[in-house]
């Protein structure tokens, strides 16, 4: 019975600690106003400035993260062994993002509707 409650307990702590690592959709937005997202990447992810600039909205949030991550290595000096991505203006507006704000607008833009998501 003791291990019966210990495991459940377990349990529920992890299933806590998972949902206060999910990402926040609210806050996901609010980052990507509040870091001027929207000056290259358009309000809406998909509209883009300039046809060089890439569409965000609907693209894998793992990618967004791991591109994001890859940007604040490169500004950081790592070395190109360190999987960097070097560009002078995404490079300083990632150096601003927390790990969350990462997080958040990376599973904000893989919600909304693009021409890179599937109609189901």
């Amino acid at each position: 019975m003791n291990k019966l409650t210990l495991a459940v307990a377990a349990s529920l702590f992890a299933i806590a600690g998972a949902s206060a690592h999910a990402a926040d959709l609210a806050a996901g937005q609010e980052a990507f106003q509040k870091y001027t997202c929207a000056t290259c990447h358009g309000a809406d992810g998909k509209t883009s400035t300039l046809p060089t600039y890439p569409i965000l909205a609907g693209q894998h949030a793992d990618y967004l993260v791991h591109a994001l991550k890859t940007y604040k290595r490169g500004q950081a000096g790592a070395p190109a062994t360190a999987n960097v991505r070097k560009n002078a203006v995404m490079g300083a507006m990632v150096q601003q993002l927390s790990n969350a704000d990462i997080e958040n607008i990376a599973a904000w833009l893989a919600s909304l509707p693009s021409p890179l998501s599937i109609s189901k």
